[in-house]
């Protein structure tokens, strides 16, 4: 097919990138562990681990998880914030050579306990503080091995070794719990583990692209969540593609080593692979914060560094670009804010470049596509309202329900194909057979269109589309429009069932002036909206429901309404 966007990438981005410079992730991060060992890896509380501190630890781990009978392929998950703790855990698994399983600290017991069975996970990496919920299903669940870590297990780690720290600055409100114990469970504390592998060697196993680096589970917001098999091969393809789109700004830091803001959770697909992963391949240092709703404490972190890249979703920008203190920060290093995980929103991206001076580049990708699949030139001067461009050897295809391509400027679904597109969903072939065509694109479920030059705007989720008298009316314009609103500070649309139309769209607004009416929304949206259109329903509510990752979730409203 035609690749249009290729007459526009920018200078210095390639149409293809070196997908396959790296056999697997462990070799990727072994490589960068050797190319950079004496700069810091990572920032966490005042705090700083170097790469070969984690070389040295992440080894220690691995060793200790194939000394407790785990073999290759076995699945490990990790279940924290975004903690030092995490990246260790990540590359010590990787180098060991099991598979990551990327669980929500914040799980109910219900949804933790369906991960770890669909997974089959062999082992669980998991902060004390959420040791409550798995003590609920340990029983249920093939979790032989737990390694249970401590806020301030690495926050002592100096010059090779751990050492007493107090963490002062730590609230410890970690929930009474009694983990059963029998001849086929251990539970390990990690300081322990670290003590106990670091005399041990790490067995190298013959790490290929076609072994599996992560199970990555989808939200679940459209049915029963399941594992994104993403092989060492998708991974490496998608970093490498990134660092071809992302390097000739990135550069610009010279000799300064790159400061990467980490508040998105390690756990999620984006922060996973931007900050975690780029960032190890590009030498970066991860300034990572564990509660971001902490938002004095949050912003008294960024006054601390000069920080270039701040990868975020449109509720994160929002609420950091509202707050005064925030403001007054030093954003002279700011060279690219990533958007991603949601739609950003047009009213968000012009206050974060008035209180920044650095515009959103908004991208796109999903669990499935490792996950980015779409950015916007780094060198844009203001927000784009797309989701940019098909990033270096990716192929964007707009088709019908049919599988035929619709004529550019028509609406359609996003099909991706690419080294970064899943192997397929974990012990699901009739799901993945449903997401996958036959000439190899992945099926991603939104609904798009792409302008002349490659451009790609997002119209929809095909599930969120509402039909009005049997027109389509897509939330993400709405949401879009209204909260241009000066009295707006959020707002979702949801299509519920109506006796004459069909459906009919309902809003969901969040006041950010309180003297806000219904009667001006409607006046507002008379103006902007032709009539089918225009909300019926309008409520006002003091908050959202959103994911962790700070997605608005449209279901539950759904079903409220």
């Amino acid at each position: 097919m035609p690749s249009p966007w290729l007459d526009h990438y920018p200078p210095g981005v390639p149409a293809q990138a070196d997908v396959n410079a790296y056999r697997s992730v462990a070799d990727l991060l072994e490589a960068a562990f050797r190319r950079h060992p004496q700069r810091d890896a990572l920032c966490c509380m005042d705090q700083r681990l170097r790469y070969q501190d984690v070389d040295a630890l992440s080894e220690a781990l691995g060793a200790w998880l194939q000394s407790r009978g785990l073999v290759r392929g076995d699945r490990v998950a990790i279940m924290m914030p975004n903690l030092p703790q995490y990246l260790v855990a990540i590359a010590g698994v990787l180098r060991a050579g099991f598979v990551v399983v990327n669980v929500n600290p914040l799980y109910t017991a219900r949804e933790l306990q369906h991960q770890l069975q669909d997974a089959g996970a062999a082992a669980l990496i998991v902060l004390e503080n959420f040791a409550h919920t798995l003590e609920e299903v340990i029983e249920h669940v093939g979790v032989k091995h737990v390694v249970l870590a401590a806020v301030g297990d690495l926050l002592g780690f100096w010059r090779g070794r751990l050492v007493n720290f107090a963490v002062r600055h730590v609230k410890r409100a970690v929930p009474e719990f009694s983990l059963p114990l029998d001849e086929a469970r251990t539970v390990t504390r990690f300081t322990e583990v670290i003590e106990t592998g670091g005399g041990m060697k790490l067995r190298r196993p013959d790490i290929t692209g076609d072994d599996i680096a992560f199970l990555q589970y989808t939200g679940g917001t459209t049915g029963v969540s399941k594992g994104a098999v993403l092989l060492h091969r998708n991974v490496v393809a998608n970093l490498m593609q990134c660092d071809a789109w992302f390097k000739p700004t990135l550069d610009r830091v010279g000799s300064q080593q790159l400061t990467i803001v980490c508040a998105l959770p390690l756990y999620h697909i984006f922060a996973l692979t931007i900050c975690a992963l780029l960032g190890a391949h590009m030498g970066a240092m991860n300034l990572l914060i564990p509660n971001p709703r902490d938002t004095a404490g949050f912003v008294r972190a960024l006054g601390k560094h000069r920080f270039n890249m701040f990868p975020a979703v449109n509720t994160l920008f929002n609420l950091l670009a509202s707050d005064p203190d925030f403001q007054r920060l030093d954003f002279s290093g700011l060279l690219v804010s990533n958007g991603g995980g949601m739609a950003v929103q047009q009213a968000t991206a012009e206050k974060w470049l008035k209180v920044t001076g650095c515009p959103v580049v908004e991208g796109y990708g999903l669990s499935e596509t490792s996950p980015v699949a779409t950015s916007n030139r780094l060198d844009i001067a203001g927000f784009s309202c797309t989701i940019g461009l098909p990033i270096p050897s990716t192929e964007i295809a707009i088709r019908d329900d049919s599988g035929r391509e619709v004529p550019l400027g028509e609406p359609g679904e996003i099909c991706i194909r690419g080294p970064q597109v899943m192997a397929g969903y974990w012990q699901r072939p009739d799901e993945t057979a449903q997401v996958m065509t036959v000439d190899g694109y992945f099926k991603s479920g939104d609904v798009g269109l792409m302008d002349e030059r490659g451009y790609i705007r997002i119209v929809d989720r095909k599930k969120d589309m509402i039909l009005v008298s049997g027109f389509n009316v897509y939330p993400n314009e709405i949401e879009q429009v209204v909260s241009l609103h000066p009295g707006v500070l959020e707002c979702a649309a949801v299509g519920i069932p109506d006796e004459k139309s069909g459906e009919a769209v309902k809003l969901f607004i969040v006041k950010d002036d309180p003297t806000l009416a219904e009667d001006d929304i409607a006046s507002y949206c008379r103006d902007n909206f032709t009539a089918y259109k225009r909300p019926k329903y309008i409520e006002f509510r003091d908050e959202l429901p959103k994911s962790n990752v700070g997605k608005i979730l449209r279901r539950e409203l759904r079903s409220a309404a």
